[in-house]
């Protein structure tokens, strides 16, 4: 388990984990303050420096599971402007932030490949599948991921806080999936369904180029 090749691997996964952990908080801290809520940037958090958003546990479980988590960034609904668009687009900020450099690490990807070494290839790699897990992961609907944040807001006031209450019980469900490998049969398909589109988007642009 512990070989030399296990060690280099781990190392060029660590690009991809940073910029993926940075940048989806940085941008629900974005997203927060123009929603109207200052608190991520009271906090520090509106930056890319993966130290602001690390947490030790959840980045050790990260390296070494593939399953992580990080330091939520803190926000305070109450300020927003519009309570229901502001949660809903706080959340999905940081997803379609993961979205957006994942199809840039594609495109890199093509740009260096017909002269890149395998080194430069492999981290690219790996940043483009973190972007894309942290992408779909996030968007279950089970707390305290995102997509569960934007299922309560289309909930009636009673549901919605019997959903908050089940929310205790989130990380438990989620831990449980991930060691029964359901978030695998689950997420593997749309990972897949969004790398076929990204493909399927710049293989002709790349062909042209190439030709």
């Amino acid at each position: 388990m512990f070989s030399t090749s296990y060690f280099i691997n781990l190392l060029l996964s660590l690009p991809g984990i940073l910029v993926a952990i940075s940048f989806h908080e940085m941008a629900h801290g974005y997203a927060a303050d123009a929603m109207g809520d200052p608190t991520p940037k009271l906090a520090g958090r509106l930056t890319v420096n993966p130290l602001k958003h690390i947490d030790p546990i959840g980045f050790i479980s990260m390296l070494l599971f593939r399953f992580g988590w990080a330091k939520p960034v803190p926000v305070n609904p109450n300020n927003f402007k519009n309570h229901r668009k502001g949660i809903i687009v706080v959340s999905l900020a940081g997803c379609f932030t993961n979205l957006l450099l994942g199809f840039i690490s594609l495109i890199a990807i093509y740009a260096v490949s017909p002269f890149a070494n395998v080194y430069l290839l492999q981290i690219l790699q790996y940043l483009y599948l973190y972007n894309l897990m942290f992408a779909v992961f996030n968007l279950i609907p089970i707390p305290p991921l995102d997509g569960s944040q934007i299922l309560a807001e289309f909930f009636p006031y009673n549901a919605k806080q019997k959903f908050y209450q089940f929310s205790r019980y989130g990380m438990i469900i989620l831990l449980l999936l991930v060691v029964f490998n359901v978030f695998g049969l689950i997420i593997t398909p749309i990972i897949n369904g969004i790398d076929g589109l990204f493909r399927m988007i710049l293989n002709p642009l790349f062909l042209m180029l190439w030709s």
